[in-house]
């Protein structure tokens, strides 16, 4: 036998997963059809300009990727700019004095970024150093012992919950 039980469960989804795969493909390929490429500005050049501009509502696709409506109208914006003989620098600068840094999908290292880029690197430092001081406390402190008295006192508990248990 080929295939075990559990992935002959699963054959029923795989219609499913296939249209939900071709929805998001073709989620992003309309995006920038609606644009005449004949002129001053390629597909190309829009898409790669597109491409580091995040959505603003998504906030983790780029414009180039979202179905967003606020997405759509930067990107017809970013459009009109290009059209108009702005650089690429231009149009980023642009948006950026608009929305902020937040606008760049990757935005530079500068004094007002350093939390995103190095606040996990500060978490991960933290929590090592938390696991590594609760380790040694640990190793330092034993658990205690029992003494005489308190071993022989669980001992009979223990003979006396056992002799409760038999069954004739």
């Amino acid at each position: 036998m080929i295939f075990s039980p559990a992935p002959r469960a699963i054959w029923p989804l795989a219609p499913i997963a296939f249209a939900l795969l071709l929805a998001a493909l073709h989620a992003g390929a309309g995006t920038v059809a609606r644009y005449d490429f004949s002129g001053p500005v390629t597909e190309e050049h829009f898409k790669a300009v597109i491409g580091k501009l995040r959505c603003l509502v998504c906030q983790n696709e780029t414009l180039l990727d979202s179905n967003a409506e606020l997405a759509q109208d930067l990107r017809d914006e970013v459009y009109q700019l290009m059209a108009s003989g702005k650089s690429d620098e231009e149009v980023i600068d642009f948006l950026v004095a608009r929305y902020g840094d937040f606008v760049l999908y990757d935005p530079p290292v500068k004094p007002s970024t350093y939390l995103l880029w190095y606040g996990p690197f500060a978490l991960f430092v933290i929590g090592v150093v938390a696991l590594v001081v609760t380790v040694r406390r640990r190793t330092r402190n034993p658990e205690s012992t029992l003494s005489a008295e308190e071993r022989e006192r669980a001992e009979r508990l223990l003979r006396e919950a056992g002799e409760g248990d038999e069954h004739p």
